[in-house]
């Protein structure tokens, strides 16, 4: 460790992660069943729930990856976040009932009611591939941030950090997950209030002065907005953030989760808009933090950054050469509790996953001791899942192996929204057709990751399959939209094709609650 902290900074970071595992502790004596361990009983609050859904959207990443993309460019990114809402309007009314009403704990369930095994399968497992490999990243770009600040092992904090989430999840199931994620929550929201404040007030000419610089120099916008999907535009993060809605408040076992949570349909309809109405303004908050940032070292005078500094890394270097003591801790603690609120939610919710879709199937009469004893082992195997694939980043330095990883997903996981919305929407498909579009989709999907993603370096730098003109032509952020899209029309098509023998279970698409 690089002693460059004061020890009440220190203090306040070793109390954070001491108080993770005694918030565990404390609500250990409560889990003595499967419903609490995964859904707290059904006791909790909608406002706290809220809270919690809030406090799992906002990560480390966007406590790093936020700022670090306004200070380089403007505020594009955060158009995916402002469509959230748009989707919940219009979706919430038919998805809480419908999952409250048709499944047991898994999201997947509803998606083998409506198509049958395979589709369970597909849809669970893309769950948790994508969540192993989010979590690995989450970790890691804590574990960087905490060791470019306080000089903290980039090893020792993934070790440290990680057995601590899993202490706290081990222990207190989803009830001290959710409520852990209330004071984690306003944790974040004070952190990134104060480095706001000290960074507008300490510009020349205070906020006033600040924004109109950021407004001049043009770093607070969501452009460019020509109708172009080839690169990274308006209608690109518009479309893209459509999609994004849907698959997190419908298809997310994270979310979804929460929503059984609650007491009744309207507690569960509450908690999911609070969490969105809290979430949109911290993203922008730490769009704003990054402009303010720009604006700091570029408009004041004697302020300066390090010749070779990144974007990633000026937050970082602000909180460490700008607060003042014991805000650093505060902030540092912030960033800790951001990764903690994201983690802890994907543990349990990947340990429910493997109870309910994976070991209640192969052991059905297993009783509810086994149910929660499985629950706990498998929240120690995703935990130390997470750790390990940290520990990749940090050795592959981010790169590598796990880059295959990710494009691996993109082909096996592609469409979940599109059969989410096959099912809600169409009483017609079934699961013929289902299947048929699930290939056509994995097979695009292969073909555009293939023609976009280049290996090797310098003049060896090539393609892994380069078909010229025929190569996926638009930004990557379309490819996930496309093979929604694929899933949903090629399925309804191909179901023509098809003669359904099962008679559709009710309460299964949108039709129903018109009734």
């Amino acid at each position: 460790m690089d002693s460059t902290l004061h020890w009440i900074d220190y203090s306040i970071v070793v109390i954070s992660v001491v108080s993770t595992i005694g918030f565990g502790a404390w609500f250990a004596r409560h889990q003595d069943s499967s419903d609490k361990f995964f859904a707290g009983g059904k006791r909790i609050p909608p406002w706290i729930i809220g809270m919690s859904i809030f406090a799992t959207l906002i990560s480390s990443v966007t406590f790093l990856a936020y700022p670090a993309a306004s200070y380089k460019g403007n505020w594009i990114l955060l158009v995916q976040g402002l469509m959230v809402p748009i989707v919940l309007v219009g979706m919430i009314w038919v998805i809480v009932p419908l999952f409250r009403k048709v499944i047991r704990l898994s999201t997947y369930e509803y998606f083998e009611r409506r198509f049958g095994f395979f589709a369970r399968i597909y849809s669970s497992v893309a769950f948790s591939f994508t969540h192993f490999t989010k979590m690995g990243t989450v970790m890691y770009l804590l574990a960087l941030a905490l060791n470019s600040v306080a000089g903290f092992s980039v090893p020792m904090t993934i070790l440290v950090l990680g057995t601590a989430i899993i202490i706290l999840t081990l222990l207190g199931g989803m009830e001290a997950v959710i409520w852990m994620d209330l004071a984690q929550g306003l944790l974040m929201i004070g952190g990134g209030l104060i480095c706001l404040g000290i960074l507008l007030f300490s510009t020349d000419g205070g906020p006033v002065a600040a924004i109109g610089k950021a407004f001049e120099w043009k770093k607070i916008g969501f452009g460019p907005y020509d109708w172009n999907l080839t690169n990274l535009t308006f209608i690109v993060m518009v479309i893209n953030g459509l999609f994004y809605g849907v698959q997190k408040y419908g298809t997310d076992q994270t979310i979804v989760q929460r929503y059984l949570a609650a007491k009744d349909d309207r507690g569960a309809k509450k908690a999911a808009y609070i969490g969105v109405l809290l979430s949109v303004p911290m993203w922008t908050l730490f769009m704003l933090i990054g402009t303010a940032l720009y604006v700091y070292y570029k408009g004041n005078a004697g302020v300066a950054l390090p010749g070779d500094i990144k974007a990633d890394a000026v937050f970082p270097y602000f909180i460490k050469t700008q607060l003042p003591v014991g805000i650093i801790g505060l902030v540092l603690a912030a960033l800790i509790s951001a990764a903690v609120s994201t983690l802890d939610a994907d543990m349990n919710s990947l340990a429910a996953v493997g109870v309910q879709d994976y070991y209640q199937r192969f052991r059905p009469n297993c009783t509810d001791r086994q149910r929660l004893n499985m629950g706990r082992i498998l929240v120690a195997f995703s935990g130390i899942g997470c750790i390990v694939v940290a520990l990749l980043y940090h050795a592959w330095g981010g790169e590598g192996v796990l880059g295959v990883v990710f494009e691996l997903y993109a082909i096996l996981s592609a469409g979940v929204v599109g059969i989410f919305l096959l099912g809600l929407f169409s009483r017609r498909a079934n699961k013929q057709g289902l299947y048929t579009g699930l290939v056509v989709c994995v097979l695009f999907t292969a073909y555009a990751v293939l023609t976009t993603s280049p290996i090797g370096t310098g003049d060896t730098r090539r393609l892994l399959l380069d078909l010229g003109r025929y190569n996926f032509p638009h930004h990557k952020m379309m490819l996930g939209v496309y093979s929604h899209i694929i899933v949903l029309v090629v399925g309804y098509l191909a179901s023509f094709l098809f003669e359904s023998k099962e008679k559709l279970v009710e309460n299964l698409t949108i039709y129903d609650y018109f009734k």
